[in-house]
């Protein structure tokens, strides 16, 4: 990884936190060209990333290079992929996608068929170095290219592959739209600390508190969170009674038909957005 050259085709907040993540881990600056259309994005660019190479061209940056991420809007991945596709298959530099519902197929036929191509699903909080990342590798990747694309990822969080692109819209209605759940529970809990009498400060410091270290205990135990639940719901209790008026609401079944919804939406997306 330390000899390669990686381009990065859009300067945005995802494309940031990669190129941060891997100067902090010891990533030459010099290897990593960065184009993007916006001069004060690229100046902020060249501000935060002392040493990187920026560009307005999608060409300039991507030309020669050993990894190309693309890491635009998904609306606009077919323009950019069509205009590199020469240089591309000039080159068959490793592709890694960031965009969501973007299918490998349309990304091959967009540069040209047998294209390295490595198709990720990255949530917001890998903008902190806490994400988690999806991958899924076409049949023209190497085992060197895997590992490289997982080295790039793995900067801004955990990262792990399926075999199945299929499975990419089940990670993005999980993991991919998942903070939002988490930050829609949290708001909850928030308000109702308010109700009983907290203040709105209080309120919001414990609810993250206690959402972190939920977090923790469950990364750090080898236990499922059904355990780890009933472990902390004595009998007659305080959070028993809280659990019971969850699961009297069917908040299972909810949070199942939520994240069918958001299946099924990314199924349509990906038909929207290819051809």
């Amino acid at each position: 990884m330390k000899n390669i050259k990686i381009a990065f085709i859009g300067g945005g907040n995802m494309a940031c936190s990669l190129i941060g993540g891997l100067i902090s881990d010891g990533y030459s600056p010099q290897k990593i060209y960065v184009s993007d259309p916006d001069n004060e994005r690229i100046a902020a660019l060249n501000t935060n990333f002392p040493g990187i190479n920026t560009t307005n061209s999608n060409e300039t940056a991507a030309v020669d290079a050993d990894i190309v991420v693309f890491a635009v809007k998904p609306q606009i991945f077919k323009t950019a992929a069509k205009a590199l596709s020469k240089t591309l298959n000039t080159s068959k530099a490793l592709v890694l996608s960031i965009a969501a519902g973007i299918k490998e197929s349309d990304i091959n036929k967009w540069l040209g068929d047998h294209h390295p191509i490595v198709r990720t699903m990255p949530n917001t909080p890998s903008f902190v170095q806490s994400g988690a990342t999806a991958l899924y590798a076409n049949s023209h990747t190497s085992a060197e290219q895997r590992n490289q694309a997982e080295s790039i990822m793995r900067a801004v969080g955990l990262t792990l592959w399926v075999e199945n692109e299929e499975q990419m819209n089940a990670v993005t209605a999980l993991s991919g739209s998942g903070p939002a759940y988490f930050f829609l529970v949290m708001e909850a809990m928030e308000k109702a600390g308010t109700n009983l009498g907290l203040t709105q400060k209080t309120a919001r410091l414990l609810t993250l508190q206690t959402a972190f270290g939920a977090a923790k205990m469950a990364l750090e135990s080898n236990e499922s969170c059904e355990t780890l639940r009933e472990r902390v719901t004595s009998p007659g209790g305080t959070t028993e009674q809280a659990i019971n008026t969850l699961l009297d609401g069917d908040i299972l079944a909810l949070f199942n038909n939520a994240l069918k919804a958001a299946h099924t939406r990314s199924i349509e997306l990906a038909k929207i957005l290819g051809d």
